[in-house]
């Protein structure tokens, strides 16, 4: 692939065994060329520093564990972070809620189901009675016999995109725009919440501590590869050193 780093030449046989590591990524030759090189521009920097270890894993560990250097985080940190977040740290907060699923499938453009599910929304903003009936004739999802109900849930119990918009509405109030997932396209309505209990700071000081750490300990990792990625001769390949599973 006329591939290098700072005069040594990546070879196509090293791409081809990488590859089968990155076949859930979008571009699995793109992943697997920009993790060579940011692996062989750490393995070059071991060995200009002089650091040691038992396998190439081993020294770009015990790299990346001397160059990069994070504050612990203190007290007034940790707070700060508690008192911005107090949603992550309720435990038993319920809200009982109900949807209407439009499944994409490949035999119908997203686009006819995005105008029907949009058209459906608008007459239950219109008429928000009409919320069972419609959910009974449009869903794709077995709640529409129950008028859409999905009982009570937890946060945690969806997919992220749908926890997220669940807890974000209060009692009664209907998203006002679509919801997509995986699943597909969701009209969503929260019918009653239930207020959980915020857990007292202690409680979780550590965990936020450890949170803040590795946050703080990513983005060092991340800044440290674009220097040296800045720093290295690299040719035929152009990548940001933070794009990287290395740091994950």
């Amino acid at each position: 692939m006329g591939i290098t780093v700072n005069g040594v030449d990546i070879d196509d046989a090293l791409i081809e065994q990488e590859l089968p590591h990155h076949q859930g990524a979008a571009n699995p030759l793109k992943q697997s060329v920009h993790e060579i090189v940011l692996r062989t521009v750490l393995l070059q920097e071991a060995a200009r520093l002089g650091v040691q270890g038992e396998d190439d894993d081993a020294r770009i560990e015990a790299l990346i564990a001397q160059e990069v250097k994070v504050p612990e985080a203190d007290l007034a940190a940790c707070l700060t972070y508690y008192r911005n977040h107090p949603r992550q740290f309720t435990r038993g907060e319920l809200v009982e809620a109900r949807h209407i699923l439009f499944q994409v499938t490949p035999s119908v453009p997203l686009e006819l189901v995005r105008d029907t599910a949009e058209q459906v929304l608008a007459a239950i903003q219109a008429e928000p009675g009409r919320f069972g009936e419609l959910a009974a004739q449009y869903s794709n999802c077995s709640s529409g016999a129950l008028g859409g109900s999905l009982g009570q849930l937890a946060r945690g119990a969806c997919v992220p995109e749908f926890d997220d918009v669940l807890f974000r509405l209060g009692a009664g109030e209907l998203a006002n725009k679509l919801v997509e997932t995986r699943f597909g396209l969701h009209i969503v309505e929260v019918v009653r919440r239930i207020d959980g209990v915020l857990q007292p700071f202690e409680a979780v000081r550590s965990q936020i501590a450890d949170y803040l750490a590795t946050a703080a300990w990513q983005r060092g990792v991340h800044q440290y590869l674009q220097i040296l990625v800045g720093r290295a001769h690299i040719e035929g390949v152009t990548l940001e050193g933070s794009q990287s599973p290395l740091v994950q």
